[in-house]
């Protein structure tokens, strides 16, 4: 048994999500909502609301308690860059570059894992 839940289009960079989606992966739903909530970065409440839809996925569609899951897999994949132009001496132009993240979170039980 597993459920998925997937934040698509988070308008963070992928290196920084993974930083914290690399502290999460294979620790219980309990331990990885603690270190979201005590984690400084901005992502990390990004990360903590696709966890929790993610088991709140697993319960609707296995009806599981939520304190058996474990975070099976985690993982960060890059979305589609945002291009913008920041005006430069001499009147040339340089190259923004806005980058996205897709964020996809897997739960399922011990057992499984």
């Amino acid at each position: 048994m597993e459920a998925k839940a997937i934040a698509r289009y988070v308008r963070v960079s992928p290196r920084k999500a993974r930083i914290v989606v690399d502290q999460v992966r294979g620790k219980s739903v309990i331990q990885a909502r603690e270190i979201l909530a005590y984690t400084e970065r901005a992502i990390a409440e990004t990360v903590e609301k696709t966890l929790n839809s993610a088991v709140a996925n697993a319960e609707h569609k296995d009806h599981v308690n939520a304190n058996q899951l474990v975070v099976k897999a985690a993982y960060v994949d890059e979305g589609p860059t945002l291009k913008r132009i920041r005006p430069r001496a001499k009147g040339s132009a340089s190259r923004i570059r806005k980058r996205t993240s897709h964020i996809t979170i897997i739960v399922g039980t011990r057992e499984e894992a």
